[in-house]
Order: C-alpha cells, then structure tokens, then sequence
C-alpha cells in the first residue's frame, strides 16, 4: 500500500519506519527539514512542507495513496487543521492522532472515524508485556483472553504442531507464525522483515526466531511465555 504520514516525530518516524519493513510505499511529512532529512533513506520518499497549508497539497500524491495518517504529536492545532484538510481533500482513508479528549471530540464531528491514542495503547501493550513473561506484543480483547506474540524457545525448532501437541499441551490456538527475514527494498538495500506465513496447520514447521500469535486465556499465554523462558 501507498501510505502518507504527517508528522515525522518519535511515533510518526517509527511508524514510518515499520510500514516500509512489512513492505508498503511510505511517503512522510514535515515541516522541519531536520525530521525530513533523518528518514530520507530508509522510507520511499520525505517531503518537507507545512500540512496546514491547503495550497502545499498539489505537491502530494494524494490520489494515489490508500492511507493518510495524522501523527503530529506537538502541536494540536497543526494536526486538527492537517485534519480538516485531508477530510476535504483526500477520499480514502485517514488515521489520526488525538492528543487529549477535546480533540477526540473534534475528530469525531470531522467524521474520522480511525482515532489513535499512541501514548495509551503503548502503556496497555506495556502492561500485557510486564505481566505475561516472555510475550512480545499483547492485544486484549477482554479481561479474560488475549492475542500475543511470543517468541518460542530451541526445543520448539523444526518440530511440527502436531508433534508440539500444541491445543492439548498449553491450551491455546496458533493463529499464524511471523517469521523474520532479509529482503531487499526498491532501491535494493537488505532490510530486517517480518513475514506471516498464513494459517497454520498440524504440519507446520517451528523455525529458529519465530513467534507465535495465539489466541487464549491470559492464564495460559501467561503460562506457556513462562515456559519460553527455561
């Protein structure tokens, strides 16, 4: 995908940075030529100009693009008006950072409907990562069961599921398998990514530096990551 980022700082660059890995065209904006020139070459293209200029826009490819994120993160203001501006201009989608409830509310009567709150979603994934030894990621979709990413140890290595008697022995479903590898980005530099190797079935084989996404109760995620770590 063509994705388009506003605001190339901390959350905005990493992003930037993580889109362009698992293999999407990445396009990032900023006023400061500082934040432009960092990330120059390791994104597809960095464009320096000021989002809450309406006639700054005819230099983007906004027709093209199937993504816009809003990631300003210093200045509320810049980031609504960068808002405002899209919603008029741009008809795909458009993801934007929010920085405090009032500006969630103007976000919701804009009509964007995708709100991120990076700060908050960082400290919930923290929190699932403190908790559950040995668990990469973490989402919850209750206080109960959980998606998580853990990274298996050696004695999982070229044995299969079925083998693993996974369902049985930790309780819990292998939703897929990401596996890192080296390949190489358009201007032909190898880059670190990570590939999903689809559906798993009982055949499947465990390889060294996979992880795991199950789906289970955080009691057994809890248990299993522990069990990762001997």
């Amino acid at each position: 995908m063509k994705v388009i980022i506003f605001g190339l700082g901390n959350f905005g660059s990493s992003l930037a940075i993580k889109l362009t890995e698992s293999g999407n065209e990445v396009i990032g904006v900023d006023l400061k030529m500082e934040k432009v020139n960092l990330l120059k070459d390791k994104i597809a293209h960095t464009i320096c100009l000021d989002a809450t200029n309406e006639l700054a826009y005819d230099a983007l490819p906004l027709k093209d693009a199937h993504i816009a994120v809003v990631a300003i993160g210093e200045h509320e203001g810049a980031a609504i008006i960068t808002t405002a501006i899209l919603k008029e201009k741009f008809s795909a989608k458009i993801i934007s950072r929010s920085l405090s409830p009032v500006h969630d509310t103007v976000l919701k009567a804009m009509g964007i409907e995708h709100i991120i709150h990076p700060e908050q979603e960082a400290a919930a994934n923290l929190t699932g990562k403190i908790n559950l030894k040995n668990v990469l990621d973490n989402f919850n979709l209750d206080d109960e069961y959980s998606i998580s990413e853990v990274k298996v140890n050696a004695s999982f290595q070229d044995k299969t599921l079925q083998e693993l008697d996974f369902r049985k022995q930790y309780n819990l479903n292998v939703v897929t398998i990401i596996r890192p590898c080296n390949k190489k980005n358009f201007l032909g530099n190898q880059i670190k990514k990570k590939e999903v190797i689809g559906l798993p079935d009982n055949n499947t084989k465990i390889k060294k530096d996979d992880l795991l996404i199950v789906f289970g109760r955080n009691e057994d995620i809890a248990i299993f990551g522990e069990e990762m770590t001997k």
